[in-house]
């Protein structure tokens, strides 16, 4: 049978409902010594043993029966299996500004299996629109999957894909962009955004959510309304990520792509602006500008500088840190490290030689702090200087994760370790910020 119609099932297990030819769905017979049940062979989850098949029987209850010698499996019906079916989509209104909706996977783009309670990443931008009936008064939305996978799962070869994607949905007469995205990596999508596409027409903006889309408890619908609208009336034009600023439904907040960052696992309010002020706000169905300085809308040429060099590394120091690491990286023909130290910028003096190493080898490196406000300053102790002494360079306030994604964008973009040092240091999209002026989260 095909992979599909036996999800989680492997090893003898598989192979005896293969014989059966029994799918998920199916209502089995199952006898087992003396003993019988009957229900409907439901799906397992990929981390699942592989010597359990569950059935859920008639009484709603679900039981997984272990796989024996003796064990036989029977088709003895076949039940309608579940199955999510949107509803329509509202009418399309002329004279609205036209924003696409580029879905890449994520919270924001699953739906729940509730008959094994898995989450999936099925659902694509068009069925959001369904389920959000109000976009259609707020703009026309052209809706299309690029990709659909887990945050975890992203890398650079998508970055460069949503860049282009983005290009050509600008070029083809967007407004503004809206990107779903899986929150755990949104972070450093959205810084690399910042970089991969410049000189922007109309916003870009990145969105995700904490709950699934069909949960009542979802904070997916009041996000997509409050980015749809910023993508289609927005002064500004430039990357920005969209979330909840608190843990009502009273605002969304917009971050500056290259200084923003995933602070809570679970809450609403998971994303702050750091060492920067956010960009604006949605609230009571109005877009509020909060920073004084921004890109405005205006009638320009997108550039693509697309490409991100694989091998850099952003490496934790810790108590003990072993220097055999940045060893590995060198002799592996990494590129770029970048390092996230203790407060101003330091690491222990037994990585020195390791560091000095790497730095002949022709090593792009660069120091960020452990801390989440505030900005390395390896000139105050002795140690900051014998680092700049061996090549690595001070990143001021940039986050680790923009730090990683700035590296990679610029050893991808140059052609000698040089321009990418210099490229590195520039001052491209507001990545860096010469004060440390908004110190803290205020609510």
């Amino acid at each position: 049978m095909a992979a599909e119609t036996l999800p989680g099932y492997r090893g003898k297990l598989r192979e005896l409902l293969t014989h059966a030819k029994v799918g998920v769905g199916d209502v089995v017979k199952i006898n087992k010594g003396d003993e019988s049940y009957e229900g409907t062979l439901l799906p397992r989850i990929e981390s699942a043993d592989d010597w359990h098949l569950i059935i859920k029987q008639k009484t709603g209850y679900n039981i997984g029966i272990a796989l024996v010698d003796d064990l036989r499996v029977e088709k003895v019906g076949e039940a309608v299996k579940p199955e999510f079916r949107p509803p329509p989509l509202p009418p399309v209104k002329e004279g609205l500004p036209k924003v696409s909706i580029i879905s890449t996977g994520g919270t924001i783009a699953s739906r729940v299996d509730y008959v094994t309670g898995g989450v999936y990443a099925a659902m694509s931008s068009r069925d959001l629109l369904s389920i959000v009936p109000e976009l259609a008064d707020i703009a026309q939305i052209e809706a299309d999957i690029l990709y659909s996978v887990f945050s975890e799962n992203i890398n650079s070869d998508h970055w460069e894909g949503m860049a282009k994607r983005v290009n050509e949905k600008i070029r083809q007469g967007a407004n503004g962009v809206v990107i779903t995205h899986g929150t755990d990596t949104m972070g450093y999508s959205t810084a690399a955004l910042t970089l991969a596409i410049q000189n922007l027409p109309v916003p870009v903006i990145f969105v995700g959510s904490q709950r699934s889309s069909d949960r009542p408890s979802s904070d997916s619908a009041t996000n997509l309304v409050a980015v749809v609208n910023a993508a289609a009336h927005a002064p500004f034009a430039e990357v920005v990520l969209g979330m909840h600023e608190g843990t009502s439904d009273d605002s969304i907040i917009f971050h500056p792509g290259a200084k923003v960052r995933k602070c809570h696992s679970s809450a609403r309010y998971a994303f702050q602006t750091v060492n920067a002020s956010p960009l604006a706000r949605f609230r009571d169905g109005k877009i509020e500008m909060i920073a004084e300085h921004y890109r405005p809308r205006q009638d320009s040429e997108s550039v693509i500088m697309n490409k991100f060099e694989k091998k850099v590394a952003l490496v934790k120091f810790h108590p003990g840190f072993n220097p055999i690491i940045i060893d590995t990286l060198t002799d592996a023909g990494f590129r770029g490290i970048v390092f996230e130290g203790t407060g101003l910028g330091h690491v222990s003096e037994t990585l020195y030689d390791a560091i000095g190493r790497a730095d002949k080898a022709g090593v792009l490196m660069g120091m960020t702090s452990q801390c989440i406000w505030g900005r390395v300053n390896m000139n105050v102790y002795s140690m900051g200087r014998e680092l700049t002494r061996r090549g690595v360079e001070p990143l001021d306030d940039l986050l680790p994760e923009t730090a990683l994604v700035k590296m990679m964008w610029s050893l991808g973009n140059t052609g000698t370790a040089e321009e990418a040092k210099r490229l590195l240091k520039t001052n491209v999209v507001g990545e860096y910020n010469p004060r440390t002026s908004y110190a803290r989260r205020e609510k």
